[in-house]
Order: structure tokens, then C-alpha cells, then sequence
């Protein structure tokens, strides 16, 4: 495994008296792709916000490509937060796709992509525009540079959204259930995606229901359950022979079936 560009060291995050993280560590390497799995209300969501401090954790450490962001300990080994202006610098370093897009309706598609490396980067316009376009032709949506929001399908949406994050080229991407707000028929086409990112290298933290996808291209899974990591491993082997119980109960819930395993397979 390569160096962790990724770590996250004792998360935690509290909504009143709810502990919705509780005491979260992993990495994520350079070039891996990890699916976080877990049922609804588990903390997976609140988990990629609080690593891009769109939501900002009550304890832990979050660091990317060898800085922190958020909080950073300090020579005299107590934790500082730090002020607002360093954290909007670090967070380009993440790209975060949403689950309902998120996209600007007043601003055209190209408008959409261009505006984060032109206001946050300082990115010539033409630059911006350029690099955009390049975006668009790779997703299929050349022809889509000056449309509006409002007319295009779900799956385009979630492409431009894609696009849009890519255009700050991050280090990291996140996606929070990038395939929960499209019709059955136009996720598969999202999913093709995901998997050319994860071919190109790219590293990904993705949030997902669809557990066949993370099977296939994920180097790992992560399971919470109640706020807490329950489990962690290759896609494979944790989603084939689970050793946490609440994870075999999980994945019979949504109709998983996982293949037999080798020594199952030798006895039948």
C-alpha cells in the first residue's frame, strides 16, 4: 500500500445527546477506493462531512495529503482549531460530490464547473474554461456547456457535479450516495463513471447503498453501525465472509447475497 493520503484519528461528532461518531480511525491510500456501507442514520453522511469540515467535529484529527484540517496539534501537544481561512484553503484539497447535486440553477453548466477554480484557485477564466470543457467532452456532456440545471436529466446532473469537483483537481474525492437521488435505469450509467475515476487512479471515499458496485470496485470496505466503525477490510473478503454479525445482518436486509465461499464451496 502506498503512503496514507487520507487519515482520520478519533473522530467524533455529537448532535445534542445523539453520538452520531464515535472514536473514528482509518486511511485511505493514495489511489485506493473505499466504500463506506451501513444502514441509515449510522453516521456515514455526517462522516464525509466532518472529514471536508462542511460539518466540524467535536474531537479527532483529520489529516490530507500531509496537512491538517480543522483542528492541528500543536509543540506543546495540545489541539488547536484552526481559523476559518486556513480550513477554505485546505478543503479544495477534497472534492465532494452530494447526493441531490447541489448544482447552482442560475449559472449555466460551464459556469458551474468554471466557478470554483476562478474564484477559490484565482484560475485565468480561460483556463477555467478550458479545463472545463476538457470535463464535459470526458462525461459525454460537450454539448451541455450552456444549458441550465433545469434541463437536464438526473444522471447529467450528477455528471456535471462530478465534473464540478474534478475541476478543482483535488486529491481526494467524496461522494455521499452519489446514486440515491437517480432513477433506477440512469444509476448504472453514474456507477460507469465512478469506475473510470477509480481506474484513473484517482482516490476515492465514496458513501454507498449499492453494495454490488463496492464489491467490484473498491480496494476496501468500511461498515458503521451506531456511530462506530464496525468493520474493515478488502471489498472482497468483508462483503463475502463478514465477521461482524450486524454486518451479515445488514447485508441479508438489502438483499445481498454474498458468493459461497472457497471452503463452502469445496464442501457442497
Amino acid at each position: 500500500m502506498s503512503h496514507p493520503l487520507l487519515r482520520v484519528r478519533h473522530l467524533s461528532k455529537s448532535f445534542g445527546s445523539v453520538a452520531t461518531l464515535k472514536d473514528i480511525s482509518f486511511e485511505v491510500a493514495a489511489g485506493e477506493v473505499v466504500c463506506i456501507i451501513g444502514p441509515s442514520g449510522c453516521g456515514k453522511s455526517t462522516l464525509l462531512r466532518c472529514i471536508n469540515y462542511l460539518t466540524f467535529p467535536d474531537g479527532g484529527l483529520v489529516e490530507v495529503d500531509g496537512a491538517f484540517i480543522g483542528r492541528e496539534p500543536g509543540s506543546d501537544g495540545k489541539t488547536r482549531m484552526q481559523p476559518r481561512s486556513r480550513i477554505d484553503r485546505l478543503r479544495p484539497r477534497m472534492g465532494f460530490v452530494f447526493q441531490q447535486f447541489n448544482l447552482w440553477p442560475h449559472l449555466t453548466v460551464l459556469d458551474n464547473i468554471t466557478r470554483g477554480p476562478i474564484k477559490v484557485q484565482r484560475c485565468p477564466r480561460p483556463e477555467a474554461e478550458a479545463r472545463a470543457r476538457v470535463l464535459l467532452a470526458r462525461f459525454g456532456l460537450a454539448d451541455k456547456a450552456g444549458a441550465y440545471p433545469s434541463a437536464l436529466s438526473g444522471g447529467q446532473k450528477q455528471r456535471v457535479a462530478i465534473a464540478r469537483a474534478l475541476a478543482m483537481e483535488p486529491k481526494l474525492m467524496l461522494f455521499d450516495e452519489p446514486t440515491s437521488a437517480l432513477d433506477p435505469e440512469i444509476v448504472k450509467d453514474v456507477l460507469l463513471f465512478l469506475r473510470e475515476l477509480a481506474d484513473s487512479g484517482m482516490t476515492m471515499l465514496i458513501v454507498t447503498h449499492e453494495i454490488g458496485f463496492a464489491r467490484h470496485v473498491a480496494d476496501r470496505v468500511i461498515f458503521l453501525d451506531g456511530g462506530h466503525l464496525a468493520e474493515q477490510g478488502p471489498a472482497r473478503q468483508v462483503l463475502s465472509e463478514p465477521s461482524n454479525p450486524r454486518l451479515r445482518e445488514f447485508l441479508a436486509q438489502i438483499n445481498y447475497v454474498a458468493p459461497p465461499s472457497a471452503a463452502s464451496a469445496a464442501t457442497s
